[in-house]
């Protein structure tokens, strides 16, 4: 890009504007603005004064001149499911994703631990049994190199993991310990623990791992903000803990934050949640709390996701249930009636069928108001309760990237025939049902133009389906950004002032190295961002 494309300062100055006005804060040209707003879907130009949108098609004097080269702008995008603190510190963390052998995994885990002091404990990993052909790790593989470390490393769906000796002996885990409700152990022949552990099972473990300090969270939410801005986020929805809101909202009376927080904190901790907002207020439009994050299963990946038939390559396994639904139900009635919203993961379609029936029991029992229940994931649906979504006001909040990522073994999994009605945003949409697009990063990659590609293309990530996997279930790209955008923004109820680009609201947006939307669905991923904006100050710009 050549430097006269962005230029600050006064010197930037243009010619326009009414006389005495100030200068605008951005004066964005030689656009394709797409708005996201029916009444006026595209612009060539938008000017900015004191953080929002006052103006189309027009010219100004602006201290901030921007011109995109006729690359497309789009309001900022909203990724509606992240684990910011626990992403960030996956940056820095071993890294699996990629294996795709025992050998490599072996070899990775080995290295990283080497260069770790005595005893630390190694996390992060993310890895896929599914890209060395399906065979679950074991502690066996891994303790010889590794026995001066406990090692906590977790599938990509973070639904179960893998602990080394010294790790299960800190948890106190041996072939004596019971599964807990909800979780499993899984042992060898031998009756012995092989190190993976499954949903409820981790917190045997996990609640043994040293905690860390409020400093090192604050450089973790710093390193993540900066790693979403880089691909053009502007506002989140995190899934985290309650102790996380302090550290935000200190964060937000500092003026540290970067990027746009909707909070969402432990479901069975609402009544925690109603008193911090008693005592600490509802923040503002950069960090607000009132989000509850709930699960009803697992994962599809780790077989615990809650199915109303069997798996088919395990014909007696049916998944879990991570919450009973006497406990879902308690809940739930109790934090609605406390004006608090729900969002909550449900993976399998039983699991998605009884959190639907318990949203409709608890709107009907609390009464009527503007509730906007959540679906976290929604990936498997029985085709009759995919209208339910709409009948029911109930968003759904998906992740599109699952698909293509799922996809290369989920049909093994679950069938042809449920298949059909996986990841069924092309069915969800033509439902009426409102859509949330997000990542679930750390679980996966906080790409928004990988999102869109994964919902327009549905190609798998080993490229086996070039057409498309279950390809009736793609979208349109309008679609897709809407979802990404206002979609989530409405999820978060922030469409009044984000979500799409409008005179009044706040100037969240995005400009990107091209024309995305005259480029050839396959090539989304190529794009790149070269402004990310937020309420009118340049966050990240790549000249």
């Amino acid at each position: 890009m050549r430097r006269r494309d962005f230029i600050p300062g006064a010197a930037a100055l243009l010619m326009g504007g009414c006389a005495g006005e100030p200068p605008a804060q951005i004066y964005l040209h030689s656009a394709r603005i797409w708005t996201g707003n029916p009444k006026l879907p595209w612009a060539s130009s938008m000017i900015v004064r004191e953080g929002r949108i006052v103006a189309f098609d027009e010219q100004a004097k602006a201290e901030t001149v921007i011109d995109a080269g006729g690359a497309t702008v789009t309001p900022g995008f909203i990724d509606a499911h992240v684990h910011v603190f626990e992403g960030g510190r996956r940056l820095k963390q071993v890294q699996l994703r990629e294996c795709s052998s025992k050998e490599e995994f072996v070899r990775r885990l080995g290295d990283y631990s080497a260069d770790q002091p005595r005893g630390e404990w190694i996390l992060g990993g993310d890895w896929d049994h599914q890209r060395w052909g399906g065979e679950l790790p074991e502690r066996k593989w891994i303790d010889a190199m590794t026995s001066n470390h406990p090692v906590w490393v977790t599938r990509l769906d973070g639904h179960m993991g893998l602990a080394n000796a010294p790790a299960l002996r800190v948890g106190n885990i041996n072939r004596n310990t019971p599964d807990p409700p909800g979780g499993v152990i899984v042992r060898g022949p031998d009756g012995e623990p092989t190190g993976i552990l499954k949903d409820n099972a981790m917190d045997l473990l996990t609640g043994s791992i040293p905690q860390p300090s409020e400093m090192l969270r604050g450089l973790a939410l710093d390193a993540a903000m900066t790693h979403l801005l880089e691909r053009g986020v502007t506002g989140i929805h995190h899934m985290g803990a309650l102790d996380d809101l302090d550290i935000l909202n200190n964060f937000r009376k500092e003026g540290r934050l970067r990027l746009r927080i909707y909070a969402a904190t432990p479901l069975g901790q609402w009544k925690e949640l109603r008193e911090w907002i008693k005592q600490n207020g509802r923040g503002d439009s950069w960090m607000r709390p009132g989000l509850l994050k709930g699960f009803v299963d697992g994962s599809l990946g780790s077989h615990t996701a809650a199915m109303e038939e069997p798996y088919a390559d395990a014909p007696h396994d049916r998944g879990l249930m991570v919450t009973n639904e006497y406990e879902l139900y308690d809940w739930v009635l109790g934090a609605d009636k406390a004006g608090l919203q729900l969002a909550i993961h449900a993976i399998g379609d039983r699991a998605n069928h009884l959190l639907l029936d318990t949203y409709e029991r608890v709107a009907r029992e609390n009464g009527q108001r503007d509730r906007r229940f959540r679906v976290e994931h929604a990936q498997h649906l029985r085709p009759q309760d995919i209208a339910r979504f709409a009948a029911l006001g109930v968003i759904a909040s998906v992740q599109p990237y699952h698909a293509i990522d799922d996809g290369r073994w989920a049909t093994r999994v679950v069938g042809p025939a449920r298949a059909k009605t996986s990841y069924a945003i092309r069915s969800l949409l033509d439902a009426k049902a409102r859509l949330a697009f997000g990542s679930d990063w750390f679980v996966a990659p906080p790409e928004p133009l990988m999102a869109l590609y994964a919902a327009v293309t549905r190609r798998t990530l080993d490229d086996a389906n070039p057409g498309g996997w279950v390809p009736e279930q793609k979208i349109q790209l309008e679609d897709a950004v809407l979802a990404h955008t206002a979609g989530s923004a409405f999820a978060g109820f922030q469409e009044d002032i984000t979500g799409t680009l409008a005179p009044g609201k706040r100037a969240d947006f995005v400009v990107f190295d091209r024309d995305v939307s005259k480029s050839p669905a396959e090539k989304l991923p190529e794009a790149r961002v070269r402004f990310t904006v937020v309420e009118g100050r340049v966050m990240y710009s790549r000249v």
